[in-house]
């Protein structure tokens, strides 16, 4: 059996005094996709935000492609193969949309990912390149987010709630672009708050409630009635 390719060992993440997560065990194998779901304050993007580096955590509770990350800084883990879409997207106001994808291929990963082949899973930002990105729908806004992440060339990409206050049929889009992204030797952590969507696109589930891992399993397994005692706590 392959190792996997992350690991998260009883993580336990800080903001300051307050305790966020508590011995919170996740692995993923490669090219495998894995759905962290919950409520709002379960600590979903609190594992993402931890896995990039962007929440320091000591450093044998993250391990990576067998290499200890928990306390490394996030450009070092962002060239060591982890790309983070973060929640509302946080994309550079002054900057045109071709600008912004550009910045995600400045780690100089070798893979496949390039400024041509984002254009064609995304023929919208081909048109609106020059454009700033402050001039884009919700939806546009966040196909660059994807996009700057996949010009990384990562292993392990994160996505935390690319849904969020979009249009049914835009994230509808971008669900149907996954399978040309995910797999071909990317891995995906999906955080989404619409668990059948979650469900429909992983492999297998966490369900995350009060920082803890409430539930777990192979997602075509799951029965409503787990996750949602899982998910509420009753």
């Amino acid at each position: 059996m392959s190792k996997p390719l992350l690991i998260t060992e009883d993580l336990n993440s800080y903001y300051g005094d307050f305790q966020a997560l508590y011995n919170v065990n996740v692995k993923v194998m490669k090219d495998e996709v894995v759905a962290i779901i919950g409520a709002n304050g379960a600590g979903k993007t609190t594992l993402l935000k931890s896995i990039a580096g962007l929440i320091e955590n000591r450093p044998d509770q993250i391990t990576f492609k067998d290499e200890i990350i928990g306390s490394t800084r996030p450009d070092k883990v962002a060239k060591n193969g982890i790309a983070l879409v973060p929640e509302g997207r946080q994309l550079f106001p002054s900057l045109s949309v071709e600008e912004n994808l550009l910045i995600g291929g400045q780690l100089n990963r070798p893979g496949p990912w390039s400024l041509h082949r984002v254009f064609d899973i995304f023929p919208i930002l081909k048109e609106r390149r020059n454009q700033a990105s402050t001039e884009l729908s919700g939806g546009q806004q966040q196909m660059v987010a994807i996009g700057r992440a996949l010009m990384a060339n990562p292993d392990l990409l994160l996505l935390d709630e690319i849904s969020l206050g979009l249009a049914p049929v835009i994230i509808k889009s971008i669900y149907e672009t996954l399978p040309d992204i995910i797999g071909n030797g990317i891995s995906a952590v999906i955080v989404e708050q619409d668990i059948s969507r979650a469900l429909a696109v992983s492999h297998r589930a966490y369900c995350f409630q009060e920082g803890r891992v409430s539930l777990e399993g192979k997602s075509g397994e799951m029965s409503r009635i787990d996750i949602s005692r899982a998910y509420f706590g009753v």
